[in-house]
Parts: structure tokens; sequence; C-alpha cells
């Protein structure tokens, strides 16, 4: 495992970090089993940061548990996130962290974060609830060590909140498919030169970067690199940049893990040849024109009111562009449940909004819905559809 130097606390971090968030799941619910089988081969292999949020149900205890069964807490760095969302008054703030620090079996936490503080007006509310006085006093009593934000808006938003605090560190959403999206490389740089570490996100956008890339840009990379595979493509690229301290990764099974454990092991700075960066610039061009809307399927969005599957339509619309109509039809139905008594396809959205207002990515979702549906949803599909579900039971 390869370490990089958090530049404000001194910390060694490992330049894999766990995302806990897609730990695998049984019948809806983590199954801790196969989350503990990750979590210690992960730390035998010399990961030491794992990420959680309050925001993700269950996700604290399941992490919290596997820690303390296995008394593993003193070994890596815990990072979790107060729900901005929720944080009404300074006694959320306070019973937001108290519940984290109770799921997590622990008396403190290693990088605390505000978790989608994506605008000024969101850190001038939590002001006024007294945030920063919060803050010292968590961290006078050593509760909290590293004091953080994690981003999903505009640039210019993540410039003001940057500059709005004496912070500790910072993670933003950043990939080779589009270098100025949201943060951005300049937003990357610009918190590097305050002397934060920068914690990376999303580095294989939701897994799009891996399993639903266009063939022109897995042509260009074979070209390139026939012994690196996507994923290697994705992660390489973070790892070259020495403004990069550690890239968290959503591992779900031993084979993914075990594949970046094996990556992480040569991530070296300034590595890149210039041939590799040119195939870097030639896949950004075709991946922008072939991807649509710009969704990594987080789910933040969820639940929908009328149980839209939104995440799945637009990964739907998406492969549509990418691998053509026909296929992004089939993965819409299984997304959708054709078959289900309660479909949850895109023609069921009341354009209520409430998505919006939760979407890190800030995605038009009510709009962008109704293109799936005149996309997805084509007369040909829909009125033998509909022929077959009067007649049938499902």
């Amino acid at each position: 495992m390869q370490y990089r130097k958090d530049i404000k606390s001194g910390n060694k971090l490992s330049v894999l970090g766990f995302g806990c968030m897609r730990f695998p799941k049984t019948l809806g619910s983590f199954d801790l089993k196969k989350s503990e089988a990750l979590v210690m081969k992960a730390i035998e292999s010399g990961v030491n940061y794992f990420d959680t949020a309050r925001a993700y149900p269950g996700n604290e205890e399941a992490l919290g548990t596997i820690l303390a069964d296995n008394k593993a807490r003193k070994n890596i760095f815990i990072a979790s996130k107060l729900p901005t969302w929720t944080s009404h008054s300074a006694e959320d703030i306070d019973r937001h962290f108290k519940t984290s620090l109770e799921k997590l079996k622990t008396d403190y936490i290693d990088y605390y974060l505000i978790h989608m503080l994506s605008e000024m007006t969101t850190w001038e509310k939590l002001q006024g609830f007294g945030i920063e006085e919060w803050i010292a006093q968590k961290k006078k009593s050593g509760q909290i060590r590293q004091m953080g934000f994690s981003f999903h808006g505009m640039r210019d938003q993540y410039m003001r909140v940057l500059d709005a605090y004496d912070w500790d560190f910072t993670l933003i959403q950043y990939n080779y498919s589009d270098i100025n999206y949201q943060a951005g490389v300049s937003g990357l740089k610009a918190a590097r030169s305050k002397g934060l570490p920068v914690f990376i996100m999303e580095p294989l956008l939701g897994g799009r970067l891996v399993n639903n890339l266009p063939k022109a840009i897995t042509h260009v990379f074979n070209k390139t690199r026939a012994d690196w595979t996507p994923a290697a493509w994705g992660l390489n690229w973070l790892w070259n940049q020495s403004e990069v301290t550690m890239v968290l990764s959503g591992m779900n099974d031993i084979k993914q893990l075990e594949d970046n454990l094996a990556m992480a092991e040569k991530a070296q700075e300034h590595s890149l040849s210039e041939t590799e960066e040119a195939a870097y610039e030639q896949a950004r061009v075709i991946f922008n024109d072939a991807y649509k809307i710009k969704c990594t399927g987080c789910a933040y969005c969820l639940p929908c009111p009328k149980d839209v599957n939104i995440p799945g339509c637009f990964s739907a619309y998406n492969t549509s562009f990418s691998l053509g109509r026909y296929r992004g039809v089939r993965q819409y139905g299984q997304s959708v449940s054709f078959t289900a008594k309660n479909m949850r396809n895109a023609s069921r959205c009341i354009e209520c909004g409430k998505c919006e207002k939760h979407c890190p990515q800030n995605i038009a979702i009510r709009e962008c819905l109704k293109l799936v549906k005149k996309r997805l949803e084509p007369f040909w599909l829909w009125i033998p559809l509909k022929i077959i579900r009067k007649f049938m039971s499902f």
C-alpha cells in the first residue's frame, strides 16, 4: 500500500480509502458477514481510511460493529458526516454527532465532514446555529480530530466555502470524464494551495467509468495500455496528481477490493506518459458526448413519493446513447420493473421537486425524467405492454 501525507495534520493516509456507503446488502439490509470480510481484508492490506455518514441508514452501525468485534478501531481513521438538510438547530447538530459516536461505537471521529456543504447559504445557516463554536469545542475535547466538508455544487460556491472557514480537509467529486465539473481541477488546486489535503469521491463515476464505457473509449484505452483495466485508468489518473491525497472507492466484493489494492500498491505521482495523458483527453471528449445526464447513482434523490427509480432511469437513458437505444430500453425495463404490479418508471413523476432538493449534482431531475420518458417509453413498447398487463396478473 502506498501512503500520502495529510499536509494539515501530518497523518499518513493510504492512497486508497474505503467508501462504506456501498457495503454489500442482502434483502435490503447490510450483509454484515460480507462487509466484515471486506473491511478486515482492506485493513490487513494497509487501507486505513473508512468513510461513512449519518445519512447512510445502518451504515455507521455496520462499520462500528465490525471494528468493535475485531478490535480494529485504533488501527484506522474513521470519517463520518453531519447531514445539513436535517440540521435545523444547534441541538440537531449535537444530536447527529452523538448518534454517530454511538453507532460507530467510538468516542471520537478522526475526520468529520459537513455533508453536502455546496453553497454559502448553508454554511451561513449553520453559523447562525453556532457551528464554529461547536466545532472548536469538539476539537478541544478530542471528539473531532479533523474538520472538513464534502462538496457537490458549482465551482464558484466551492471557492467561497473554501475561504469561509479554517478547514482541515475537503472531499470533492473528481474524475477524468470532466475536469471542470463541480469543484473541478481549479478547486482541487485551490484547496491544495491553502495547505489542505484533498480527498476524492466518485473516482469511477459510480461505476460508469468501468461498466458502461462507450466502445470508442475502450478502443482508445486498449490501444494505449492493454494491460490496464477501466478501473485502473480511472484511479491512476487521480493518483498521478500530487494534489490528490486519497481516493475513496465504494468496494462491495472481494475481487473489486483485491483489484484496487493491487493498483494502490503501485500508485505514484507524475507517472503518466504523454501517450497516456493523450488517451485520457480523447476519452474525455468521447465520454462527454455519450452521457447526457451526469448522474452518479448516489441515490440521494430517493425515496421518491411516487417510487420512481430515478438513478435507474438516468442510467438506462445514458446507456441508450452510449450502447444503443435497444440496450437502453432493455436496461430501463429491468430498472423500473416492467413486469411488476407497481412500476417505477419516469411517467410516475408528479413534478413535486423533492428529489432536486437533495441531488448533489444539481440535476434538473424533473426535466430529465421527461427526456427519459420520451426516449425509453416509446409507443411500440408501451402499447403491447399495456395489453399484456391488462390480461395478465403480475
